[in-house]
């Protein structure tokens, strides 16, 4: 058993905001302090003049699966203009850009002070290799979110009205890949755009041409089915008309159709545009009345996936989008089909300030993190890499904390931004607690993971100090110290373990008379074979299987 001594402590789930405390640790977790006080920890750490949170969870990112390879692989000219990761008696050589090795990935979350990340996109006929790459990424915990919203067995139970096998279906494929939540990408509207070389669904009641089913129906459907499994995680939509003018209309209308059951609306930002006919002239933010409707209804969150200026890579589940943006940059362009499940589109970026689209996506991002009332239901986000890589979190704190500095910033873009959205007005300044809100605190909450994002009895041992400083980007870019369940593996931005960490998923109950169903399906339409395709546990490395409750 060993101690934190004298940290200054933000702890918003426990109720601490700037608070002396002690920590006690012990098996990697963090315990109660001894009943006796003259108990002799085997170790302290002087936490006097620091501030003491509990690691970062980034709860929407890219950093595992066949798009973030195919996206490694078609940017050499970011590879060779970054700094790579050297190779050391502790860590692995790595590369670096806005697509990270494995290597570089989990040394640079830990060198922020985040202990936890969740890739927010993967396949489920490829989750046996996204396992294998987070196993090759070290310091963090990790887990990933499982495509399901152009997935052709859930289009066929939602076209036959049967939503009994529709759930266990969900819960089989969590099951079986390994996964932690449900999460859907335009849903219907990628199968469209594989179907038809081209096409998309353009509102929420679009059919889905042989299934005959429409995007509120899948939405619905798979968050009806998410809440009766009980799942730790609501369902997670990406939704329909991504980057679009004027889709704040179907961003609202996929927040209604929900009908009070839980969802998770991701990066945000890409989804609040007023305009139309993809008219630049007629671009603007439409935060405001998405935002009222957030604040409205308890059923709802959001991350925001803040754009910042800069290269980067656009890479998404969303294969339409990624040919869009190919079109509007003219950029070389990556697109895959993944087999009865999904798709992909990748095509790399950069985010101008004197543009007036990007200067807005910029403003537009800023304004949610503003305009939501309370922190426990946004989260901070860049939706690595597509709005900016998540080394950009630190600068984003500090726009968030220091209104001057954010009015600075402002004064540097399109000047027009200025008269399509509100931040010129926007005069709040987050807290210190209110950081650890979006950064920890909220993002555990809104996962469902008990033992993450507080520092209380029973918490992981994932705590992060930091050096107190006025330039809030200088003190979150470089942590005193990292501990990763209760190992020290970073110390004053040098990697002191190469720790592993663990994989995070669910293992929610089914029906085990459909699998005959699936089996038959997989028989007949797959190229693999049915046995092949689930993940056994015997596979994982180190695995925690978060309870449904």
């Amino acid at each position: 058993m060993w101690k934190i001594s004298g940290g200054t402590v933000y702890d918003p789930l426990s109720g601490i905001d700037g608070q002396v405390r002690d920590i006690w640790i012990e098996g990697g977790r963090i315990v109660a302090a001894p009943a006796d006080p003259s108990v002799t920890p085997e170790k302290v750490i002087d936490g006097a003049g620091l501030v003491v949170m509990p690691g970062g969870i980034d709860m929407h990112c890219h950093i595992v699966g066949p798009k973030v390879n195919s996206a490694r692989k078609m940017r050499p000219e970011e590879k060779r203009r970054a700094e790579p990761v050297r190779r050391t008696a502790i860590t692995h050589s790595g590369t670096m850009g806005s697509v990270p090795s494995t290597f570089a990935t989990g040394y640079s979350y830990a060198g922020l002070g985040y202990t936890t990340a969740f890739d927010a996109a993967v396949p489920p006929i490829s989750a046996r290799h996204a396992h294998e790459e987070m196993e090759d990424t070290p310091c963090i915990d990790k887990g990933f979110y499982v495509l399901m919203g152009n997935n052709h067995y859930i289009l066929k139970a939602i076209q036959e009205n049967q939503p009994e096998k529709l759930r266990n279906f969900v819960s089989w494929l969590l099951g079986s890949a390994k996964g932690y939540a449900a999460k859907l990408v335009n849903p219907g509207g990628v199968e469209v755009w594989k179907s038809h070389q081209g096409g998309n669904v353009k509102t929420l009641d679009s059919l889905v041409d042989h299934y005959h089913v429409t995007p509120r129906q899948i939405i619905q459907q798979v968050a009806r089915a998410v809440d009766e499994l009980k799942l730790p995680h609501s369902v997670h939509i990406h939704c329909n008309n991504l980057g679009l003018p004027g889709n704040w209309t179907t961003t609202l209308e996929t927040m209604k159709c929900l009908e009070g059951h839980r969802g998770h609306l991701t990066h945000i930002q890409f989804h609040s545009y007023g305009g139309g006919d993809e008219d630049e002239n007629s671009f603007n933010s439409k935060v405001a009345p998405l935002a009222e409707y957030i604040n409205e209804h308890n059923n709802l969150t959001v991350d925001v996936g803040q754009v910042m200026f800069g290269e980067t890579t656009s890479m998404t589940g969303d294969g339409p989008l990624g040919y869009y943006l190919q079109n509007i940059y003219g950029t070389k362009w990556f697109s895959a089909d993944t087999e009865m499940e999904s798709g992909c589109g990748i095509a790399p970026i950069e985010y101008k300030n004197k543009s007036l689209v990007h200067g807005l996506q910029w403003a537009i991002g800023m304004e949610w993190f503003l305009m939501v009332s309370d922190p426990w239901r946004v989260v901070l986000s860049t939706d690595h890499p597509n709005g900016a890589s998540f080394l950009a979190y630190p600068q984003i704190i500090r726009l968030l904390m220091d209104r001057t500095y954010r009015q600075d910033v402002l004064k540097t873009v399109n000047p027009k931004v200025v008269d399509r959205c509100r931040l010129a007005d926007l005069d709040r300044e987050y807290s210190l607690f209110e950081i650890c809100i979006i950064t920890r605190a909220g993002p555990a909450r809104i996962l469902g993971l008990a033992n993450k994002g507080h520092l209380g009895p029973g918490a992981d041992a994932d705590i992060t100090l930091y050096t107190p400083q006025d330039d809030k980007e200088a003190m979150f870019r470089l942590p005193r110290m990292v501990i990763k369940s209760g190992q020290i593996i970073v110390e004053q931005g040098e990697i002191r373990q190469n720790f592993l960490g663990k994989t995070l998923h669910v293992s929610p109950e089914f029906d085990q008379g459909l699998e005959q169903d699936i089996a038959d399906w997989f028989e007949r339409y797959y190229s693999i074979r049915f046995r092949n395709y689930p993940v056994g546990a015997e596979y994982l490395h180190d695995h925690e299987v978060v309870p449904c409750s």
